[in-house]
């Protein structure tokens, strides 16, 4: 019996300290391969539990191999948009400009009754409302309202009712150009140069440069 309590808590002081490591994200927050490495942690954890004849420096080390791979795997993320795309997918725009994109729900296997759905969780029950609808790599709809339909608030007060709302997408992360976000904004590459261009500004400084469709920007530099 005191076996079992000791190895029981040792597993559980080296699990917490494992996924505090990984960092503090709720289970709907994680990317793919986080929840990947999270299932398979309590797994090990339960071997060495299950069966006392099992050494529990087995589960240990199997445990911190799996949290150095994902250490590991986020750093290659941070440094390379295609390890990040492979590991953790991409978000979609699934409306735009107020028309749903069936293509887009094609591509994530969306179904009409499942956009329905994540549509009333952002309390949204008329598609016809809505300007852009984003579905994130977590899994999460992310909503934004057309002008007339957006609680108002007090900038509202002096500003046209009919303007439509403009969803900011980042064309620029880490130095890389998001060509999914430009496409989506109908803007080019060289039009993006421009920018940059007349904010003295070369891409390689750039940590995060967000635009909408009427060109309006957020620019973040490296420091």
């Amino acid at each position: 019996m005191i076996t079992v309590i000791l190895r029981t808590a040792i597993l559980y002081i080296f699990v917490t300290i494992a996924i505090r490591i990984m960092g503090k994200k709720q289970i709907g927050d994680m990317q793919p391969n986080e929840l990947v490495v999270t299932l398979l942690l309590s797994e090990i954890a339960a071997i060495p539990l299950q069966d006392t004849s099992q050494p529990i420096i087995n589960g240990i080390i199997a445990i911190f191999v799996l949290v150095v791979l994902e250490i590991i795997i986020s750093v290659l993320a941070l440094k390379s948009g295609w390890v990040r795309r492979l590991m953790n997918g991409q978000s979609v725009v699934i409306i735009k400009n107020g028309v749903i994109d069936q293509h887009a729900m094609k591509k994530v296997r969306m179904t009409v009754l499942d956009l329905i759905e994540l549509l009333r969780i952002q309390n949204v029950f008329d598609v016809s409302t809505v300007a852009f609808a984003v579905l994130e790599v977590n899994g999460e709809l992310s909503v934004l309202l057309k002008s007339q339909h957006q609680p108002a608030t007090v900038k509202d007060i002096n500003s046209p009712t009919n303007e439509p709302a403009l969803l900011q997408l980042p064309v620029i992360t880490d130095g890389k150009i998001v060509h999914d976000s430009l496409q989506a904004l109908e803007i080019t590459a060289k039009q993006v140069e421009t920018i940059l261009k007349n904010n003295n500004t070369r891409l390689n400084q750039v940590f995060l440069l967000t635009l909408d469709r009427k060109q309006n920007m957020t620019l973040i530099k490296m420091r």
